[in-house]
């Protein structure tokens, strides 16, 4: 019977991690580029510093 290799089932388990986290990263970079993206888009305050939300369910608006 042949034995067990458990070098390199621990191998294919680093290489897996090591994947993974390079996938993570990159994502998280992507994400961040996107979202430095839409800090150049004006922002919808108003000048008088009142908020500008939907009325709720149930609540008249004003």
């Amino acid at each position: 019977m042949a034995k067990p290799n458990y070098s390199f089932e621990k191998r294919q388990r680093e290489l897996a991690k090591k994947k993974k986290k390079e996938e993570k990263l990159k994502d998280k970079a992507g994400r961040k580029v996107g979202e430095a993206g839409s800090d150049d888009a004006p922002s919808e305050d108003t000048s008088d510093g009142t908020e500008s939300a939907p009325p709720t369910e149930g609540q008249p608006a004003p």
